[in-house]
């Protein structure tokens, strides 16, 4: 990586963030969680950190290490060796200038909210700066030099040059280059491998052995399709992990370079095998999705997984900020279209956002009357299906345009959030007159209401936040919950499954038809928070109930060092 032009995209030193303020004269706060007594300027930038900082909730990753074999618990360590590489890579290409900026502060707070951001912008709260003299965050990260517009680079006459493991260089004659990331992070990246191959050495399991050393090529080639391939076929594996550079959403320039990430993963057995059946079923629930028959004549792949885990680390991409409750991958479109997808349901955290913040949230906004219906068991459905139903619909325009991620390009990744959003409802729905879910209709609606009032404090910022409002406003539009004089939403049952079934139809034909055009003003109409919701949302921060969450993590953690 050209370190002059990566620097440049930020700061060229430490003397904007002179102007900290010193806090050794003023009123002293406690913070709830720790017991610590912090002093904060009131109003000033340490203030807003102090503020932010307790909307996140402590959790402790751990499994049940006594379903490992020996030679698993010697290879857990290497794995985690291996992703916090991923965690490293992540920083280079959020914010490399992390080393520097954390030498010239001095409050322990504001480091601490730094490494959750991965950097000096606010993540949750439409990407602001907390440090003085940051300026916006730049929409393309370091994928690509500063000052680049993306007319530039549409217009370069450059071979493969939305590669999405790539970054974009310029000389000093302003000349564009595509750079693989096996160039640009060669050594790390060859240290990750080797810890995947001595990983694999241990693996008692074939398919996870077959993984690793794939997945270790694959680091130092940036060809990721065999190990894709074979992390599919995958069946009796117990430990996991997902590894590279995986999700698009760090570049909203283009939404096409990848960030680096890693889960390290054990794989619950008994909740694994209960969602084993429900793959099978989507062909059926493609042929009934309410739309015409050219937006959904696309046969989904089912040869696919569901599975449950629990995480014991997260790095990268997957860490910052807002952290991921379920996962569907691979997300090249032609192996979805060929093989399908795996769906990991991380159960650990789910349960842990599901006890810490979506309940208090059901409690403080979801009607009394109806607070009995919302449930963990709803709530993992609710996500599970999320994932499933991102291989349901259309991968290729009807209009000629390509592939609709193609087509949308930095529109694509929050309208495709909206729609598994809104498929995964429809299929819980579908499942339930089948009979092939059991549960109350009530339950799986009213806990997905409070899902959407947890997820739109992500902010605008973040695809799936802006993908939830873009729900919320649409619900509301069309009557499917009401606000009421207590300042609580209660659901319309049967307006609710209306809802679902035009917004389906609405963000499905915008997917069809690949017109980005459309996409980026029904973003701008609806992918907004009102003032009430805000008001709503504030009472939640008031009464100190977290946004999100943030991980005590480790070899030592587990107690496997």
């Amino acid at each position: 990586m050209n370190k002059s032009t990566k620097a440049a995209l930020f700061f060229t030193g430490c003397s904007i963030i002179a102007g900290i303020v010193s806090c050794t004269s003023n009123p002293e706060t406690k913070n709830i969680k720790t017991g610590k007594t912090t002093v904060v300027v009131k109003d000033s930038l340490q203030g807003y950190v102090h503020s932010r900082l307790n909307m996140y909730e402590p959790v402790k990753l751990t499994t049940n290490l006594n379903v490992l074999t020996v030679n698993e618990r010697k290879l857990l360590p290497l794995l985690i060796q291996a992703a916090q590489i991923m965690d490293e890579l992540f920083w280079r290409q959020a914010y490399p200038q992390r080393d520097s900026l954390l030498a010239v502060i001095k409050d322990e707070e504001t480091r601490n909210f730094i490494r959750i951001n991965y950097g000096p912008w606010d993540r949750l709260n439409n990407d602001k700066p907390f440090i003085s003299g940051i300026g916006p965050r730049p929409d393309g990260a370091t994928f690509y030099p500063a000052g680049m517009l993306k007319a530039d680079l549409e217009k370069a006459d450059l071979k493969d040059k939305f590669n999405p493991y790539s970054i974009i260089e310029s000389d000093s004659a302003g000349k564009l280059s595509v750079v693989p990331y096996h160039v640009v992070f060669a050594s790390d990246l060859q240290k990750a491998s080797s810890l995947l191959k001595q990983a694999a050495l241990l693996a008692d399991d074939a398919g996870l052995k077959k993984y690793l050393n794939l997945r270790a090529d694959a680091l130092v080639t940036d060809n990721y399709v065999p190990s894709d391939y074979v992390w599919l076929d995958m069946k009796t594996n117990t430990l996991d992990i997902i590894i590279g550079p995986i999700e698009n959403y760090e570049d909203k320039l283009f939404n096409a370079r990848t960030a680096f990430e890693a889960y390290v993963l054990v794989k619950d057995r008994e909740w694994s095998k209960r969602l084993q059946k429900y793959v099978r079923l989507l062909p059926e629930l493609q042929k009934g999705l309410p739309v015409p028959q050219k937006y959904k004549q696309e046969k989904p792949g089912t040869d696919s997984e569901l599975n449950a885990y629990d995480v014991v680390y997260y790095a990268g991409d997957c860490n910052a900020g807002s952290k991921t409750i379920a996962v569907n991958l691979p997300n090249d479109e032609l192996i979805q279209q060929k093989k399908g997808t795996r769906r990991s349901q991380l159960k650990n955290t789910m349960k842990a956002k599901f006890d810490k913040i979506l309940l208090p949230i059901a409690n403080e906004l979801i009607d009394k009357d109806q607070q009995q219906y919302v449930s963990f068991d709803a709530f993992f459905a609710n996500v599970m299906f999320h994932e499933v139903a991102h291989g349901l619909g259309i991968k290729k325009t009807v209009t000629g345009k390509g592939f609709v991620k193609a087509a949308l390009k930095e529109q694509y990744s929050w309208l495709e959030e909206g729609k598994a959003d809104v498929l995964g409802l429809y299929m819980v729905t579908g499942l339930l007159k089948k009979k092939e879910l059991t549960g109350n209709i009530k339950t799986y609606y009213t806990t997905f209401m409070a899902g959407l009032l947890r997820s739109v404090r992500f902010g605008a910022s973040e695809a799936h936040g802006q993908a939830n409002m873009q729900c919320f406003n649409y619900f509301k539009q069309k009557g499917a919950f009401i606000r009421t004089e207590n300042g609580t939403y209660k659901v319309d049952f049967v307006k609710f499954g209306a809802a679902m079934n035009g917004l389906s139809n609405l963000i499905l034909t915008l997917q069809g038809n690949g017109d980005k055009a459309a996409v980026e003003k029904a973003k701008k109409d609806n992918a907004v928070i009102s003032p009430e919701l805000q008001a709503d949302l504030d009472r939640l921060s008031k009464k100190r109930i977290p946004v999100d969450i943030v991980f005590e993590q480790g070899a030592d953690v587990l107690g496997v060092k």
